[in-house]
């Protein structure tokens, strides 16, 4: 069967092989929430469609009209067969609900590193922030040097990013950009670190940002609504 539960994802699990995010837009506050519920009902009164499906997050975005989904999957190709069983009675039932859903795209990642929490750190995140970083075709194979500076940068600053609990970074699997998933301790310890004053690492966060190839930074913030997993 299907299980609610209010624990966050654990993103460096190994026998996730095709993380998949995406956004839906609904318009308003009292839509996110309407959707919500729509998407725990249709999930929680069917059994859990795959044993290929590790769990299915959803998070409602600070700017008040969009939804971010997350799911985990060991297999591209266990995603494609629970799309072609599965996935369309759910969504029928979600837009009955709440009609009019803009659904803005499926991505498919791979994992690929991590600025982990320290050992002994149990702190549950309060503020997802997602940073996309679109690169240059001809620059997709440095992807992974740019993720090293980033983890360089904040392993070299841990009092500026004290309120940082995790970063997760992921590998789009059209290769052109890269997908920053970032646990914080709350939206007032993440608003603290961007306004902090450049620390011992301000070298490494300037190549950061102009590191050659990268043609854009995209930031949103969410919080965690919705989390179903196998029971």
């Amino acid at each position: 069967m299907t299980r609610r539960t209010a624990a966050h994802p654990d993103l460096t699990r190994t026998d996730v092989a095709a993380p998949f995010f995406s956004t839906w837009r609904v318009g308003t506050p009292e839509r996110q929430r309407q959707t919500v519920e729509a998407i725990a009902r249709a999930w929680e009164r069917r059994p859990w469609p795959s044993a290929g499906l590790r769990a299915y997050h959803v998070y409602t975005g600070h700017d008040g009209t969009t939804l971010m989904h997350h799911s985990r999957w060991v297999s591209e190709q266990a995603y494609e067969s629970f799309a072609k069983t599965h996935r369309q009675e759910r969504v029928d039932e979600i837009d009955t609900a709440v009609p009019d859903i803009e659904r803005l795209g499926l991505h498919r990642y791979r994992y690929h590193r991590s600025h982990e929490r320290a050992a002994g750190d149990d702190r549950a995140p309060g503020l997802i922030v997602t940073v996309r970083i679109d690169f240059e075709p001809a620059a997709a194979e440095r992807r992974a040097d740019w993720i090293d500076l980033v983890t360089k940068a904040l392993a070299g600053e841990p009092e500026q990013h004290r309120g940082l609990i995790a970063a997760h970074f992921h590998l789009g699997t059209d290769g052109g950009h890269v997908l920053n998933y970032a646990e914080w301790e709350s939206a007032r310890a993440y608003d603290e670190a961007l306004a902090a004053p450049a620390g011992p690492a301000a070298g490494l966060w300037e190549r950061v940002r102009t590191y050659p190839g990268v043609t854009g930074f995209t930031g949103s913030r969410y919080d965690h609504a919705l989390g179903l997993v196998p029971s």
